[in-house]
């Protein structure tokens, strides 16, 4: 197995995994998650315009709250297999400031479903239909720059994309009978690409900050 490169953070290159079942707080409502099966479809080119759509609602209704914000999972991916749902990163300075955003994303359609404190402050938001999943993180949370190095890999390596995309595939099937338990069965494909994202050079990805990176811990 590959070693990280010593520079960068165990914040970063460790992934935190809910052992105390705190998660099952997480679900803001009681029709979520959903009950029906995972479905991969074959990559839609209009996925990245959906976003730029998005975006563009998103950042008016923010404003300057919002720091950041990118597209990222599968949907991000070039030629890429995915659930049609895009997928969207939100950085703020401070999610527990729900006030500063809340009303914001629900002026536009999004409805809270997920609250994660205790999970690089992660809160989750989904438009209307389900057509997008917003997911709103602190500036300084290890997982958003995570999304962004593994979106970028994927992007870059057609390799691990492909492999990705088997993945991805089998365990939709595989897990038809209890959906909520495809993204957790994702996890072992999921570190073995992370192995190859880490053992370069951190300069090397495009998404690595310019500046000193300062991360929280992500269990807080």
């Amino acid at each position: 197995m590959m070693l990280p490169h010593p520079d960068y953070p165990a914040e970063l290159t460790r992934r935190h995994v809910d052992e105390d079942g705190v998660g099952r707080a997480a679900f803001v409502r009681d029709d979520w998650p959903p009950t029906t099966p995972i479905e991969i479809v074959d990559p839609d080119p209009t996925w990245p315009a959906r976003f730029e759509q998005l975006r563009v609602r998103l950042e008016d209704a923010l404003g300057a709250v919002a720091r950041r914000i990118e597209h990222v999972g599968s949907t991000s991916v070039v030629g890429l297999p995915a659930k049609p749902i895009i997928d969207v990163d939100v950085h703020v300075q401070d999610t527990d400031g729900e006030e500063t955003y809340v009303p914001a994303l629900e002026q536009v359609g999004a409805t809270l479903v997920i609250r994660e404190p205790w999970w690089n402050g992660h809160r989750m938001f989904i438009t209307p239909g389900g057509a997008a999943n917003v997911h709103v993180f602190p500036t300084d949370a290890p997982e958003p720059l995570r999304h962004l190095l593994f979106r970028d890999w994927l992007r870059t390596h057609p390799a691990d994309r492909d492999l990705y995309a088997r993945a991805k595939r089998g365990l939709a099937a595989s897990t038809a009978e209890s959906p909520v338990d495809y993204n957790l069965a994702k996890n072992e494909v999921i570190d073995d690409i992370y192995t190859r994202v880490f053992a370069v050079e951190p300069s090397s990805h495009p998404a690595w900050p310019d500046g000193p990176l300062v991360l929280r811990s992500p269990q807080g």
